[in-house]
């Protein structure tokens, strides 16, 4: 077995290497977060699911939620590499840790590790659920690339963090090489040539789409079933990088395919598809975000424990969908769960903090202890109880499925 000590050796905000001991510790305070589910809710009966993206961020929480609180069985979909001449990623062994405990308690779950914009890892969720769980009913997609080869054509389309129109210089948050914290200022030039339509085809609907209509083909949709997307809007002082820009045209298509969808299938089996609206939270996705990271370190010290984390958030949203009602929606159709974050008085703070805020006095008006102990929980750093001078075991197997409690009729 090969063990080593796992040191937290990063550039930035990316780590070289994640704590296998660490993930499974975050996983498990995770799990241990989630409200327990409604009385009555039988043990081994819960809807089947699938969730594409599942091994971090909002992914992950929808994951983790969806087998906590509601007692889900089915599929999550990652994609990570393994332990070799460093560690694997986190993500490879946050799944592990969720497929160990899904057993303990109980919970069915099998994790695909591919290529979620490939047909060939439709193709095998497609026939896991014909063999082993039959017709879905709960479909949640959050899949955040750098790239994207098009399944059809073979071109690799490559997605850019860019404002629309005009160059952008706004305020971001950095570390020096001693780990102190600076306030600069970045210029981020303006797209150009095909940089929107680049990202939205990385980041829009057309895979959301693609995974919907492939399970649809093959009869693998329940009556009633519903999907969501998962999907950010964030405030005015970072719309003109992120809403106003090349990812806020692709956020914009993934609305707009879910309006398509959500005809298609109330026609079909009587199911719906919304995006839902989360909140700010410290992910491997948004620490490449310019802003992202001041902003959301000056939230944090705005509201304190008032944050709402990402699984409390998919808590929310799996009561949402397994509830049978109506789902609240806003004019433009989609769930909204980032209300806490864009309360008039919170913004109105937030943005007094943003103007002020200098290298000088950014432990003032930021909450930089909390940031960057979320940063490094990202990689299995900072949880509480984990012992990071011992040896551990590195080469962590990707987990097997269980045999399938019954055969699926």
């Amino acid at each position: 077995m090969n063990e080593r000590i796992i040191t937290p050796r990063n550039r930035g905000f990316l780590f070289l290497d994640a704590h296998p001991a660490g993930c499974r510790s975050l996983v498990r305070e995770a799990w241990d977060s989630v409200p327990p589910p409604a009385a009555g809710t039988p043990d081994g009966k819960g809807p089947v699911a699938l969730v594409v993206g599942s091994s971090a961020g909002y992914g992950l929480a929808a994951t983790v939620a969806g087998l906590a609180r509601v007692g889900v069985r089915g599929i999550g979909v990652c994609f990570e590499k393994g332990p070799g001449r460093r560690s694997a990623t986190a993500g490879w062994y946050r799944t592990a840790a969720l497929a160990e405990l899904a057993r303990e308690h109980g919970r069915d779950m099998v994790f695909v590790n591919g290529d979620a914009f490939g047909d060939d890892v439709k193709d095998e969720v497609a026939r896991l659920l014909r063999e082993r769980y039959g017709r879905l009913d709960h479909l949640v997609y959050s899949v955040a690339a750098p790239r994207r080869t098009h399944p059809d054509t073979g071109v690799v389309h490559r997605s850019v963090l860019k404002p629309i129109g005009r160059p952008h210089h706004t305020k971001t948050l950095v570390f020096g090489p001693d780990g102190d914290p600076e306030v600069q200022t970045v210029s981020i030039a303006p797209a150009e040539g095909g940089d929107i339509e680049e990202t939205v085809a990385v980041m829009g609907g057309d895979d959301w789409a693609r995974w919907i209509d492939h399970l649809a083909d093959r009869d693998l949709l329940a009556e009633g079933f519903t999907t969501a997307a998962l999907s950010y809007i964030g405030a005015p002082i970072t719309e003109r990088v992120y809403r106003q820009g090349t990812i806020g045209a692709a956020k914009a298509h993934l609305e707009a395919t879910a309006r398509a969808l959500d005809a298609r299938l109330q026609s079909r089996v009587r199911g719906r598809a919304v995006v839902s609206v989360n909140g700010a939270a410290v992910t491997q996705s948004s620490t490449a975000v310019p802003s992202i990271a001041l902003y959301t370190a000056i939230l944090r010290a705005v509201l304190g424990e008032r944050m709402v984390p990402p699984v409390g958030q998919l808590v929310q949203l799996w009561d949402l969908l397994t509830s049978g009602g109506p789902l609240p929606l806003d004019d433009e159709g989609r769930v909204r769960l980032d209300t806490w974050e864009l309360d008039g008085e919170v913004q109105q703070e937030l943005n007094r903090r943003w103007d002020a805020a200098t290298t000088g006095n950014i432990a003032a008006v930021a909450d930089l202890d909390w940031f960057s102990a979320q940063v490094r929980r990202l990689y299995g750093f900072e949880a509480p109880g984990t012992d990071y001078g011992r040896p551990v075991a590195v080469d962590v197997p990707w987990p097997e499925p269980a045999p399938a409690p019954t055969p699926v009729p």
